[in-house]
């Protein structure tokens, strides 16, 4: 596993933060406009699962190819282009009136966002050295979290106000980050003009995730959490719409709180994570956190006004904020620099995958229940499943600390 050799290129890891942080801003903005949208015209479940389905397709069914695409192409290459296809696409999108255009361009959309993912998660621990990763993990999935922060509110403040073209047009001027980004970035992966070490190799090495069973179980628990509380993304709009009787902007302010919980607690964690050597305690300490998000998810149903959901969210999105900057250590602690890519696209097409069912079964269910017993329903589903995975996770670990003394990377695989 190679790092930055030399000091940490901060510069680099602010022009990735801003960027991600802006273009993560349009994905939420454009989600929540075409939502709102849809709800707004008598859509039930099914037409916003349809939708969610569209953005997130791509993510899963594309991961084998992004992920070399972002190990093999050079990420300057692939920023600066994806970055103005998306453009494009979201001025299509504000102008676009027909269903099947609109599911098709944002299939399109989240195509894009299937490289631009794994291309920004895998520069960030080439930028740094391994002292600093989590601290710089923990300030690109800030921004992240900041620009899905800001998403639904504005998309909410601005739909209110506009309707959805607007929004949609905000969007596409968001993208253009990444090209900026894409040209400023001094380090680079991918391609002959990378700087990551072990670069010089034209071969990627035939690295698998199976071969790493601590990895595995942690995408694995991950991706069956999100499987079991993921029909909540769709269950969301109707349960704080109609069930608590709120409005657009106050539908886009609420779900910003477990978004602002993931900024606070990526920044908690950060300090914990660089105190925890141990890949094992990192393993078991994230699903804790995964039962705290699912365990808020069970309080949130109990509200009886959307503004008490604030302080529950809040807590929930502590909780998930942590679990990512211990995932996000623990791939590049384990997986070699030159398939990183690969790596974070295996992860995040799991995740995502997980996360189809649930807005299929979301959907489905929301033809024949309402959303308050749903909403309990996916905490409970998401407790349960944390529960089963306690014995696989200690077994993992076990596993991995007996085979620390032959599975320990060299030194010489660390730099700085």
């Amino acid at each position: 596993m190679s790092f930055t050799s030399d000091g940490s290129r901060w510069s680099d890891v602010w022009l990735a933060t801003v960027a991600r942080g802006v273009s993560s801003c349009g994905d939420f903005l454009a989600a929540t406009a075409l939502t709102l949208a849809l709800q707004s015209a008598g859509a039930g479940g099914l037409a916003v699962s349809g939708l969610l389905l569209a953005a997130t397709l791509p993510l899963v069914a594309l991961a084998p190819l992004t992920g070399r695409l972002a190990d093999r192409v050079d990420s300057r290459v692939l920023l600066v282009t994806a970055g103005l296809v998306q453009a494009g696409i979201c001025v299509a999108l504000a102008y676009a009136r027909d269903p099947v255009l609109v599911i098709a361009l944002v299939a399109l959309l989240a195509t894009g966002l299937a490289v631009t993912q794994p291309v920004l998660a895998a520069l960030v621990p080439v930028m740094v050295r391994p002292a600093d990763l989590p601290r710089a993990g923990a300030l690109n999935q800030t921004a992240g979290t900041l620009g899905a922060l800001a998403g639904p509110a504005l998309a909410g403040l601005l739909v209110g106000q506009f309707g959805t073209r607007v929004p949609l047009l905000v969007d596409a001027g968001t993208y253009l980050a990444l090209v900026v980004a894409g040209l400023l970035i001094r380090t680079r992966r991918g391609g002959r003009g990378s700087t990551a070490a072990g670069a010089a190799t034209a071969v990627t090495p035939a690295w698998r995730l199976r071969r790493d069973p601590l990895l595995m179980v942690m995408v694995g628990s991950v991706a069956a959490v999100v499987g079991a509380v993921g029909a909540i993304n769709v269950i969301e709009v109707f349960f704080i719409r109609e069930t608590l009787d709120s409005s657009t902007t106050v539908y886009g302010l609420v779900t910003g709180a477990w978004t602002l919980g993931i900024v606070v607690g990526a920044w908690v964690f950060a300090r914990v994570a660089r105190r925890l050597a141990d890949d094992g305690a990192l393993l078991g300490a994230g699903l804790a956190l995964l039962g705290g998000c699912c365990l808020a998810v069970l309080v949130s149903a109990a509200v009886p006004v959307a503004w008490l959901l604030v302080p529950v969210w809040l807590l929930g999105g502590v909780a998930n904020g942590g679990n990512n900057v211990f995932d996000q250590l623990l791939l590049a602690r384990r997986v070699p620099e030159e398939a990183r890519g690969r790596a974070f696209a295996v992860f995040g097409a799991a995740v995502q995958g997980a996360g189809m069912g649930g807005f299929l079964v979301g959907g489905l269910l929301l033809e024949v229940a309402g959303p308050r017993p749903l909403v309990a329903g996916c905490g409970v589903a998401g407790l349960l499943v944390v529960v089963a995975l306690a014995g696989p996770v200690r077994r993992a670990v076990r596993a991995d600390r007996a085979a620390a003394p032959v599975a320990a990377p060299s030194p010489a695989g660390v730099g700085g």
